[in-house]
């Protein structure tokens, strides 16, 4: 067998894995959605059925009517956005200047940087509680805001993207035309980092629309719930109805679907970007 005939074949079984992974992933996601349009008999058939019998738009119906579920989304989404800004511009600032001002206790501050990404959030998760309690900030975006404007992850992002792609040549020769760090780092080292922000904004405002943990305990009021929060009112202590939960969890997918759709291309570049040796 030819070298050629051996990579056709590594290709192909390589080829049909990854298919075959795929379908696996995708399977719960097809699930969920076609559990949105089955009845709740149906629901409780056995063995399950992969597609509804006969499919109904009641779940959906439901939820939009009976909950304030587009409320939970506009405040998920307005939590979401104003933390993915935040944690792009404290990442941005940070990485610029961790990567390419070497001041002595420059690795010192990256490394403690680093070192929080390792402490469980549900460590300083009560102490930040009652500072949230104590500036009135309960029932509120900026109450959420306070856990979610930094994230170590990002600033090691931008500086690893900083390093490999920014030259000092070209920061050196602005400077020597007269330009200030702040017009340098606007007009020269944001546009070059634009993939690196996209998978940053991509990750950061997953991480807001998923958020449970901190949301659960500072939003106390139905109407200031976020997505997840809302979500969970849909089980009860004793039953819980799966077709409008399912149907639930469709339409809350849609918006973070959409932004991965959008920025797939500079996620991957940027991720990837951030493996590079300095």
């Amino acid at each position: 067998m030819s070298a050629t005939d051996r990579a056709r074949r590594t290709n192909f079984l390589l080829d049909v894995t990854l298919f075959v992974i795929c379908i696996l992933l995708l399977t719960p996601l097809i699930l969920l959605i076609a559990n949105g349009f089955k009845t709740p008999q149906e629901m409780l058939i056995w063995p399950p059925t992969l597609f509804p019998k006969d499919p109904t738009l009641e779940n959906f119906h439901k939820v939009f009517t009976e909950t304030p579920l587009l409320r939970w989304m506009l405040n998920s989404f307005l939590f979401a956005i104003l933390s993915t800004v935040a944690i792009v511009a404290t990442s941005a600032l940070a990485g610029y200047i961790i990567g390419k001002f070497p001041f002595r206790t420059i690795n010192i501050i990256f490394i403690l940087f680093l070192a929080t990404a390792i402490i469980p959030f549900e460590v300083y998760m009560i102490p930040l509680y009652f500072q949230v309690k104590a500036l009135g900030l309960l029932n509120s975006v900026g109450g959420l805001l306070v856990g979610y404007l930094v994230m170590s992850f990002g600033i090691f992002l931008i500086r690893q993207n900083v390093i490999a792609s920014i030259p000092d040549e070209l920061l050196e020769a602005a400077r020597i035309d007269g330009a200030g760090e702040l017009w340098i780092f606007w007009y020269v080292v944001l546009p070059l980092l634009r993939g690196p922000l996209a998978a940053l904004a991509v990750l950061a405002f997953f991480q807001a629309w998923t958020a449970f943990a901190w949301p659960i305990i500072v939003m106390t009021r139905k109407k200031s719930f976020t997505i997840e929060v809302g979500l969970a009112n849909f089980q009860s202590a004793y039953t819980v109805d799966l077709s409008l939960l399912s149907a639930a969890s469709a339409a809350v997918m849609v918006p973070s679907v959409l932004a991965f759709v959008l920025l797939r291309r500079n996620f991957v570049e940027g991720i990837a970007a951030s493996g590079m040796k300095e």
